[in-house]
């Protein structure tokens, strides 16, 4: 019984290896978002051709900024999806197959990417998250017709929620930093 114990132990612990398809998969979308997002920056510098075009009115050229404008959201967001699953794959990575030494050896690394824990990678994960929603807010209150003073009321109360987020996120931070010096 002592060796049938031993041998599914060890399988037990080998299928921990099955986290290889969830780390290959989050990296393979990192890459897509990466690409995606540079395609569109191209893209951008295509349409950015016109607005120097002297026989636009100002509306149109008003259009144009905005639409310039938004587009830099966009790729702003999709670069920072690609981040959060590159985070994603190599906490997972991390967490569950081996320590990267590459990583270990890195003097950034430890502001990023040497997860300890799932705490440790929920935590990242959702500092980016908050990142990606703040962009998406911008995202929409740029394209936000504001008609009446209680558009721009909900517009100043989500800024300030916005605000409150990054403030609890900040304060957290110097929390457990100093919890880790004592």
């Amino acid at each position: 019984m002592n060796h049938l114990g031993k041998w599914f132990e060890t399988g037990l612990w080998n299928s921990r290896l099955v986290v290889l398809s969830a780390v290959v998969a989050s990296l393979l979308v990192a890459l897509a978002m990466f690409y995606v997002a540079t395609v569109d920056v191209a893209a951008m510098m295509g349409h950015l051709g016109h607005y120097h075009d002297m026989g636009l009115s100002m509306e149109a050229r008003g259009e144009l900024r905005a639409s310039l404008v938004t587009h830099v959201v966009e790729i702003v967001d999709g670069y920072l999806f690609g981040a959060i699953m590159l985070i994603f794959a190599l906490g997972l990575y991390e967490l569950f197959i081996s320590r990267i030494d590459a990583a270990e050896k890195s003097e950034f690394a430890s502001r990023l990417l040497l997860i300890h824990s799932l705490d440790d990678l929920k935590d990242r994960l959702a500092k980016v998250v908050l990142v990606i929603l703040i962009v998406k807010f911008f995202e929409n209150a740029l394209r936000m017709h504001f008609e009446t003073p209680l558009d721009l009321l909900s517009l100043a109360g989500g800024v300030l929620l916005i605000a409150g987020a990054l403030r609890l996120t900040h304060k957290g931070h110097k929390g457990s930093a100093t919890e880790k010096s004592e």
